[in-house]
């Protein structure tokens, strides 16, 4: 079979002309010839495997020059970066649904419509955090009151004052009135404060050495908890016996876990498990999760830094949020935990209860 003209092209590979001249202009996929009389592009049948990969994969939505680079890769490699490309994508669907969620939780949420039988809940609360039996100084940041939870891990030559600053930006919530219509406009507003904190201590730091940190944090409502979370300390909820990890790692490892990269037993034991993508500080993406989370009666929530996650098996935390009832005592025990298993980090946990005020 001879050449083929763009017309014959087009409709072969289901690409039309205007895109295929357009690809021709970018180096994505170049005719075999072109007719120096007429100009006509001229393709190999043989380019049309190539030209339906590049129509599927705008299909799917993958911007031209990460599809430039597919194109050069073996299948096996394609395949895996196409995997990684569609992880990201779902990523970024779920985040939008998170948000979605939000909006249409606290639009619609309205104390005037509660019902006069409606249980009043409240919360019950205990926070320690501890250096660990490696770390010379502590960078992690604890904090529980009536209305705020929050766990922060420091990282760099300011990560203790970085992890204080971010928490001290949303400790004005424990004040201030929050008008159930105002709520994602508020916690925006006090995102922002957080990372102009940190971001002026990295900034002013003599040697910043990647000053920045994480910041999970959640605020009482009343009737709900609005949970912000930026980084790969974690929120656990123990409710009805079953333990939920309700947050999403931040971090390198966790990426290549959801692209398909890793296993989760893989992941456990690499040695960039660490590695954040998402924190608050300078150069850092600091794009919070946002979500609303209705409570019930006899919830525990545990919030936590990594010292306690990657040393402490889910099994045994499930153990001490089940079988200790007091906030402050299950802390106290976790962080003993940690530590019996090594200590390599600074630890840091905010336990509490949902329970039914007394009328």
């Amino acid at each position: 079979m001879g050449l083929l003209t763009i017309g014959a092209f087009a409709k072969a590979s289901r690409l039309s002309p205007k895109a295929l001249r357009l690809y021709d202009e970018l180096g994505l996929l170049t005719p075999a010839r072109v007719d120096a009389v007429t100009g006509y592009r001229l393709y190999a049948p043989e380019q049309l495997d190539q030209a339906r990969l590049v129509a599927w994969l705008r299909r799917l939505g993958m911007p031209l020059a990460r599809i430039q680079q597919v194109r050069t890769l073996s299948a096996v490699a394609a395949a895996q970066e196409v995997r990684a490309f569609w992880a990201q994508v779902e990523a970024d669907t779920a985040a939008r649904r998170d948000l979605a969620t939000f909006l249409i939780d606290h639009l619609s949420w309205k104390d005037s419509v509660m019902s006069p039988t409606a249980k009043s809940l409240g919360i019950r609360y205990a926070a320690l955090s501890d250096t660990g039996l490696v770390r010379e100084s502590n960078q992690d940041t604890a904090y529980a009151g009536p209305r705020l939870l929050a766990v922060a891990d420091g990282c760099g030559s300011q990560g203790a004052p970085a992890s204080a600053a971010a928490i001290d930006a949303f400790k004005r919530l424990e004040t201030d009135s929050v008008p159930a219509g105002n709520l994602l406009s508020v916690l925006e507003d006090v995102i922002e404060q957080a990372k102009q904190a940190v971001h002026d201590i990295g900034g002013s730091a003599s040697s910043p050495g990647g000053t920045g940190t994480t910041l999970t944090a959640m605020l009482w409502t009343g009737s709900q908890l609005a949970l912000v979370h930026i980084g790969d300390s974690r929120v656990y909820l123990l409710r009805d016996g079953e333990l939920f990890q309700i947050t999403h790692d931040h971090t390198m490892v966790q990426s290549m876990v959801d692209e398909g990269r890793l296993s989760p037993e893989e992941a456990v034991s690499h040695p960039q498990r660490s590695l954040l993508v998402r924190a608050l500080g300078p150069g850092a993406d600091t794009t919070a999760d946002m979500r609303l989370h209705d409570a019930q009666r006899d919830d525990r929530y545990l919030l936590c830094s990594d010292g306690l996650s990657t040393v402490v098996p889910t099994q045994d935390i499930h153990r001490v949020l089940s079988e200790i009832s007091e906030p402050e005592q299950a802390v106290r025990e976790l962080i003993a935990l940690a530590n019996a298993s090594g200590g390599p980090d600074n630890v840091s946990c905010v336990v509490a209860d949902v329970l039914e005020l007394p009328q």
